[in-house]
């Protein structure tokens, strides 16, 4: 009886340790908006670091894209989860500003993150201090097809000047120099964007897309005024084709250039192109004094002010920052890793082009107009940009258009 009593007593002590190890269990909850390839590579990620911190467990809540915009001003005011995805730039600038997104400066100070992230640190800075963590984005820049630079005698173009006066060669080829679909107007917004951060700067970008400058400032009239110099060889029906239908333009050589995301890749191979037809180049440097800034909109991770369990947060945080998670998650959905120390495939020319592109940019990243602008000011503005292509001779109704809107949107 004796040794049974010994036996049950062990049984119960053991069990009281495992309850007590059970107890110090502490769960985060993390909310989302992932399709399904990117929602399966963070439930990897989210395996990994749980295995790394068995006294964390990660509870993912997704929510569809449309549902997750009206969700997140719900749930950050009401019953905050302890994580939240969200977007760089400006479009954290509200949540930052209403108190609503967590100073994380900790975390980037104590795991050296202004430089394995220094690339994106700008977008993340509101007032000298860090807002989340960003660990993924694609690059913009110009596509180009190699067979119709060869037809025409062109060189890949070093500047802008050399950009435009190619585009001569391919008129002469009855080539389009450069192709893009306005229909549902974003592709125009790609091209004001580097007209502007090659003209003016990162910083002058940004404040412009917050409404600290006028749409009447000379420094837009001097986006316009390059632009305008491309007008005459663009694509003359732009307004009519959505950007697939100049995609096909492109793939048939009809068109020799084309300003894009990363994402278009999949469609120009698909139109029968490849490595050896298919080229990528940065933007070409408009403004030598301008230091280089990119387009790569950029997916971030936030703690809510709200947050149950900072502390865990912020561990988590940490681990999302880091070259081992942001190699394997962008592995898993073919885009872009943030961190510097992180490796992409190196038989995929173009990921290599745009992480070399964007890991060593020092002007900032900016998001895309749409992005970094109002929504309803996004919409007036590539309204315009879409007019400007067709009646350049427009531009003074256009930018008091504008401007008006600005006084109005900022003031809300």
């Amino acid at each position: 009886m004796l040794h049974l009593k010994k036996g049950a007593s062990l049984a119960l002590a053991l069990g009281l340790i495992a309850g007590a190890a059970h107890a110090e269990v502490r769960t985060i909850k993390y909310y989302s908006d992932y399709d399904p390839i990117p929602l399966a590579a963070m439930q990897a990620l989210i395996a990994d670091f749980e295995a790394q911190h068995p006294d964390i467990k990660v509870e993912l809540q997704n929510f569809d894209h449309e549902g997750y915009k009206t969700a997140i001003r719900n749930f950050l005011t009401t019953d905050s989860p302890d994580l939240a995805n969200w977007y760089a730039g400006n479009r954290m600038a509200p949540f930052v500003k209403s108190g609503q997104f967590m100073d994380v400066s900790d975390v980037w100070k104590d795991n050296n993150l202004d430089q394995s992230l220094a690339s994106a640190m700008p977008s993340m800075t509101i007032d000298g201090k860090q807002w989340g963590v960003p660990y993924t984005y694609y690059q913009w820049g110009i596509y180009y097809n190699k067979s119709a630079y060869a037809e025409a005698g062109a060189k890949v173009p070093t500047n802008w000047d050399e950009f435009i006066a190619n585009c001569e060669l391919f008129k002469a080829k009855g080539i389009d120099c450069l192709t893009t679909g306005t229909s549902a107007l974003w592709p125009a917004a790609g091209i004001f964007d580097y007209l502007d951060l090659r003209t003016n700067g990162y910083d002058y970008h940004m404040k412009l897309t917050s409404g600290e400058i006028p749409w009447t400032d000379d420094g837009v009239r001097k986006v316009f005024a390059e632009w305008a110099k491309l007008v005459p060889y663009t694509t003359a029906n732009a307004a009519a084709l959505d950007w697939q239908d100049a995609a096909a333009l492109f793939v048939q050589g009809k068109a020799a250039n084309y300003v894009m995301g990363n994402f278009a890749v999949g469609v120009f191979k698909q139109g029968g192109m490849t490595n050896d037809t298919l080229g990528f180049m940065p933007f070409p440097t408009i403004n030598p004094d301008v230091v280089r800034a990119e387009e790569a909109p950029t997916d971030t991770v936030h703690i809510p002010a709200g947050a149950k369990d900072p502390a865990d947060a912020k561990v988590f945080l940490a681990y999302i920052a880091s070259a081992e998670a942001q190699t394997k998650w962008n592995a898993a959905v073919g885009q872009l890793p943030i961190n510097s120390a992180a490796t992409v495939d190196e038989a995929d020319p173009f990921l290599k082009a745009g992480f070399d592109l964007l890991s060593s940019t020092k002007g900032g990243i900016a998001q895309f107009f749409d992005r970094d602008a109002p929504a309803e000011m996004a919409k007036i503005g590539m309204e315009g940009f879409q007019e400007f292509m067709i009646y350049p001779d427009h531009l003074d109704a256009i930018l008091t258009r504008l401007e008006a809107a600005r006084q109005r949107i900022y003031k809300q």
